[in-house]
Parts: structure tokens; sequence; C-alpha cells
């Protein structure tokens, strides 16, 4: 019996150590490489038609007992599921903010599932821990800020807000770790536009969405002159103010909020621990910073205490690649007043390196190593030309809508995102929300390209993000005449 267990074992193993060769790994990368080339062509569908039902009959089945070949696994896959991707890296994807990633990055992402560090710790990741401070320190002088600063690598923009506001938490409520928010909790000040993370990191932090203070907004910006009203009026009422969020590249329009006078406000109702906490929501606009062209959109982010920012959105990195950034690192580090001895050794040299005493993660990949090859491979100018392009594209959609009567752009692109209106004639603005969603669906379905929508101003609008860096006035023009063309067939059917 103990042979025939010596056995088993002896193939298991085999198997695994066969997957270890490039050339084992070749029919997957194939897949990866043969994307990249077809989408180059900018043939092809953008999407599926399919509907999910579709997709999860087709996978239906029992889990595997045995074994199948790799090459087999990825003909198996290439089959059941890559057609129905949205190809992202389609030149005619314009849709919602995840990028066609670098490249580089891309296959960097094999080699940090093969070393697969945990960043807790850094004995748990001798290398990376070292590169993550380095990393955040290059991000935090882009910023203007000094040695104290520091942040940790993070899922994205949700959680560095949620991670940011902690730390305004026990900076507002000092004992909230021990003792809970109490009777009479702070609140939060944001404005209209504000990303879901602020009002979910509110629940779920237990202020609860009734702490939450909206602003609204004038030229889709927060409305400085009623945000100081507000907070007037807070303090005449004795209402504790835990943070004011400011949004740098909002998700529906991509607008910056006047980051100067935001934090003007906050030094002006200053409490008695100082200027109110600003956290600034710069997960997409953040890489403004960079471009020399932008860069004054996010003039006053030095201001900030915290700051949240995605590069794997407009740096254009694979998912999940975003940050937490804070002015002081002792105050995150505070907002996880956390003892795990059988982790992290309190007062050692270790703890200065760790990450976990600081981050809402404890089992976390070394998602840094992706944005260090990048910034290695491609250096900080030419992403910020990169990002400079995507701007620019969003800004020839301007201008091409402009000269037309069946569409309306919304706004003066200020970043790489646009809203724009379908404005057809005849039809009662009652049925335009319905058709204007219908309009979308059809071009999506077509094939030809993909993009999304929201509501502006209580009106279903069109909207488009270029992310990426293929996309060129050529895709742009045939993204109006697309839409034109499924327009007519709605109104030809009505």
């Amino acid at each position: 019996m103990t042979d025939t267990i010596a056995d088993i074992d002896a193939e298991l193993l085999a198997m695994l150590e066969a997957d270890t060769t490039l050339e084992a790994a070749r029919p997957i990368l194939e897949l990866a490489a043969s994307y990249f080339a077809d989408t180059r062509r900018g043939e092809g569908p953008v999407s599926t038609w399919h509907s999910a039902q579709v997709i999860a009959d087709r996978i239906a089945g029992p889990m595997p007992r045995g074994a199948r070949a790799l090459p087999d696994v990825a003909r198996r896959l290439s089959s059941l599921l890559l057609e129905d991707v949205n190809r992202l890296a389609h030149p005619m994807y314009i849709g919602h903010q995840v990028s066609a990633p670098l490249p580089a990055a891309v296959w960097t992402d094999a080699l940090i599932s093969a070393l697969n560090q945990s960043q807790a710790v850094r004995e748990m990741s001798p290398s990376f821990t070292p590169l993550e401070h380095q990393v955040i320190a290059w991000m935090t002088d882009l910023v203007g800020w000094d040695e104290q600063a520091g942040g940790t690598m993070t899922s994205g923009g949700t959680e560095a807000t949620f991670a940011a506001l902690l730390a305004a938490r026990s900076r507002a409520v000092p004992d909230v770790w021990t003792n809970g928010l109490g009777a009479n909790p702070p609140v939060v000040v944001c404005g209209e536009h504000t990303h879901y993370a602020v009002s979910r990191a509110a629940g779920e932090m237990g202020l609860g969405l009734a702490r939450v203070i909206v602003i609204p907004s004038r030229a889709l910006r927060m409305d400085t002159d009623a945000l100081g009203e507000r907070l007037a009026a807070l303090r005449v009422s004795g209402t504790r103010v835990m943070a004011v969020v400011a949004t740098a590249g909002c998700t529906a329009t991509g607008s910056f909020d006047d980051l100067d006078v935001v934090a003007d406000l906050c030094d002006e109702f200053a409490d008695d621990r100082g200027p109110l906490w600003l956290h600034v929501d710069a997960a997409h606009g953040g890489a403004a910073i960079l471009s020399a062209q932008h860069r004054h959109r996010v003039k006053g982010l030095v201001r900030a205490r915290s700051l949240a920012w995605d590069p794997h959105k407009t740096l254009l990195l694979p998912l999940s690649a975003g940050m937490v950034l804070v002015r002081d690192q002792d105050e995150l580090t505070r907002a996880f007043t956390q003892a795990a001895p059988y982790l992290f050794s309190s007062g050692s040299d270790a703890q200065i390196w760790d990450m976990g005493p600081r981050s809402f993660q404890c089992s976390r990949r070394a998602d840094v190593l992706k944005l260090w090859v990048a910034i290695e491979r491609y250096g900080s100018d030419n992403l910020a030309r990169l990002y400079d392009r995507l701007c620019r594209m969003a800004q020839t959609l301007h201008g091409l809508l402009s000269a037309r009567s069946d569409f309306r752009p919304l706004h003066e692109p200020t970043s790489n995102i646009l809203c724009f209106a379908w404005t057809p004639s005849g039809v009662a603005d009652a049925d335009l929300d319905t058709l204007t969603d219908a309009l979308r669906e059809r071009y999506n379905r077509s094939g030809r390209g993909w993009i999304t929508a929201t509501t502006l101003d209580g009106r279903r609008v069109l909207r488009i993000t270029v992310m990426n860096a293929r996309t060129n006035e050529t895709h742009l023009a045939a993204l109006v005449d697309g839409l034109s063309a499924e327009a007519a067939l709605i109104l030809h059917k009505r």
C-alpha cells in the first residue's frame, strides 16, 4: 500500500514539475500574445452579444476529477471563454475605467504569481517590501510631501479611500479602536459626484449614510461656496467633521475639484486637532501629476492629508494596482492598531519595513513589482505622454461631436472621459432616456465598439473613457459613425 501511495505521489509531483517549464507555459502565454495580435488589427467584435446564461450553460458540468494536459486546458479556455471577453486592448473599446494594460506589466504578473511573496511582513517578502517603500516614496515625492509620508499598495481606490478614512476616523475619535464611535459620530463631507467608495466606507465603519454630507456641484465640480456654507453650519451646530473628500478625476465626467480652495476651507474651519482632514480621491486623475500639460489640475494636492491613486487606471497597469498615500504614515499605522505577535514583531527593525500594520489586507500580492517594472521599462516621462494621449483623444471626440447636430458633448473634457447626449429631432424628452440606453445597448451588441452610459443632471447620457493607447482619431470617427448608424435604425423602428 505504501508503494502505491508513493507511486501516486511521484506521478503527481512529476506533473507539477512538468508545468514549471517555459515550454509548458507556452499554450497559455500564446493565448495572451494572440490576444494582443488580434486586437492590434482592430478586427472582430469588441465584446460579446451572448447573455450570461448562454455562457453559463456552455461551461456547466461536474468538477473535473482527473488531470488534463495543459494544451488541452488552453484549448478549452480559448473555445469556452475567450470569445466572449471584453477586448479592452481593441482600439474600439472606449468604455469603463479599466485599462488596456502595458505589455511589460502584463508579463510581470506571471512572475508575481510565481514568486508569490506576501507583502504583510518583510520576512515573507524580503525584496519587495523595501521595493514597495521605494515606489511609495517616489509617489509621495511627486505629491510634494516630505520623508514622513508613506502608504501602501491596495486593491484599488475603494480600499484606498476606506483606509484613508479609517486614519481620519482615528484622528477624530482617538479611542475608536477600543470604544467605538460613540453616540454622536463625526460626519464626512463630500461632493455629489464623489465615488461610492466614500458612502460605502461610511457604512462599513459604522458612521452610517446619514453622517455623509453631500455638497452639490457647480460646473461638474464641488461647489466650494456651498462647501463653505455647510462647514460653517456644522460648526454652529457643534458637529465634528471627520474628513472632507475632494475628487481629482471623478468617475462620471473626469472633472477635478478645486483642491486649493477646498484646502483653504479645511484650514479656515480647523478644529482643536488642526485643519480638517482633506482626503483626495485621485484614483482616476492621479496620473495628471506626471504631466506638464495637466499637472495644474491637481494643484493643491500637496495640502491633502491622504489620497487614493489607482495606477491600474490612467497609468495603464493590469488589475489590481491601487495605493493609499498619507502625508504622515504614522497616522495610517494608528488606523490599524492591532496586536498580532504571530506575525508582527513589535519594536523590531522588521516593524519599520512591515506593510501589514498599516494595511487593510494581510495576504497581499506584490503588485508593486508590475508598477516598478512599468516605470523602469517606460519611464515616468513616457507614462505622462501616454496620459496626455488619452486625454487628447477625449478632446478629439469632443471636437467631432461639436460639429454634429445629432450628438452634443456635455462638457469640455479635463481628462480622458467625455459625456455626450444623443439629440434626435422629434423625440420627446420623456422617451429620450429609454432610447439612449437602447442606443448604447444596440451599439455594444453590434460588435462595432463598446461605450458606457451614466446619469448626469437627471438624464441618461452616453459616456466614453479612453483607456487604450491604440485608440486614435480614426477609431473615434468610427465610433461616431457607428452610433449614428444604430441611431438611425432605432428611429426607423419607432
